[in-house]
């Protein structure tokens, strides 16, 4: 069998933790920005863990990790 191509937008947007949980960056942090308030802007710094359910859609675009 030939070797699979893993999606090159998925390589850019999300990494595996160690658990094989999917990480990705947090939507709505680019732009229009003032009519946010302070606490939405604060709880989504960071990375966060992506849901099983899109987790599965993920990680089929990556298949060797």
């Amino acid at each position: 069998m030939p070797k699979l191509k893993t999606k090159s937008g998925v390589k850019k947007r999300f990494k595996l933790t160690a658990s094989g949980k999917v990480k990705a960056g947090v939507a709505g942090k680019r732009h229009r920005l003032i009519s946010h308030n302070a606490k939405y802007i604060r709880s989504n710094r960071g990375t966060k863990v992506m849901c099983d359910a899109d987790a599965k859609i993920i990680k089929s675009h990556m298949p060797y990790g």
